[in-house]
């Protein structure tokens, strides 16, 4: 006699676990946009710098090594960003953030070392990118000098900025949200003109644009590698914005945070 539980292959029992995942899917909105995200993300990016290169053929020519210049930068912004969520989610995982904050850490401290230990990440993370484009490339992103110190930190504290509001949206919402971590920083990448000028995107995005500091970052750089000036219009332009969004952000998570211990929700870190 064969019992219903020892069949080789039940399509119940199959079923019984896609109905499961289904569930776990539309209970998450991050889930849910992730499936569109990344399709959509790429088909923005790459169609934004297919029109620029197929107007502006010599471009590539002339600017010489903007390409990997503008990739490294990106990078720097993307690792940022992942330096305060990442490590803010390392104590989510671990079920850490609780004892955290019975312990006498306060709340800006938190905020402090996760700003730091961005600062830290990037750095690691950069450097090797950055000295191998020397013999790889004959690229050397050294040689913007000051004007690259400016670039990098910008592109640092806008890193921060999201880093700050996606550890707050997991707080809020388990993890769950997680995968906000990757999916928010790359939504600001079209908008950015990484690749390619503002002036490319279509007239009704370009005011978006210019609401990120990443865009007067990403104009000034091909400004120093093309023109051979630096725009200090635009470096002012990312430092005030980049104060406006810190200073948001800053306040955002310690909002969530207070919030947080006084719902509980420091004990609930499922999904």
């Amino acid at each position: 006699m064969t019992h219903r539980g020892d069949e080789f292959l039940s399509f119940r029992r199959v079923g019984a676990m896609i109905l499961r995942y289904g569930y776990v899917i539309r209970r998450s909105w991050p889930r849910l946009i992730e499936l569109a995200y990344w399709p959509t993300m790429s088909m923005i990016l790459w169609g934004f710098i297919t029109q620029f290169f197929t107007t502006h053929s010599s471009w590539v020519a002339t600017a010489g090594g903007i390409l990997i210049g503008a990739v490294l930068l990106w990078d720097t912004l993307f690792r940022s960003e992942l330096g305060v969520s990442v490590s803010f989610l390392e104590e989510m995982w671990s079920r850490n953030l609780a004892a955290l904050f019975v312990s006498p850490l306060r709340a800006h401290e938190f905020v402090l070392a996760l700003i730091a230990m961005s600062t830290i990440r990037t750095m690691i993370a950069m450097a090797p990118a950055m000295l191998l484009a020397i013999p790889l490339y004959a690229y050397n992103i050294f040689d913007l000098g000051l004007p690259l110190v400016a670039f990098f930190a910008n592109l640092l504290v806008m890193g921060w900025s999201v880093g700050l509001l996606v550890s707050a949206l997991i707080l809020r919402w388990g993890l769950g949200a997680e995968s906000l971590a990757w999916l928010t920083i790359f939504a600001v990448a079209p908008l950015s003109g990484i690749y390619y000028p503002i002036s490319t995107l279509p007239v009704w995005l370009q005011p978006v644009s210019w609401a990120l500091p990443s865009s007067y970052v990403f104009e000034g750089m091909r400004g120093v590698l093309i023109d051979h000036h630096f725009d200090f219009g635009l470096f002012a332009g990312a430092v005030a914005l980049n104060l406006l969004y810190l200073t948001i952000a800053g306040a955002v998570f310690l909002h969530t945070v207070h919030v947080a211990r006084r719902e509980g929700l420091l004990m609930q870190q499922g999904e």
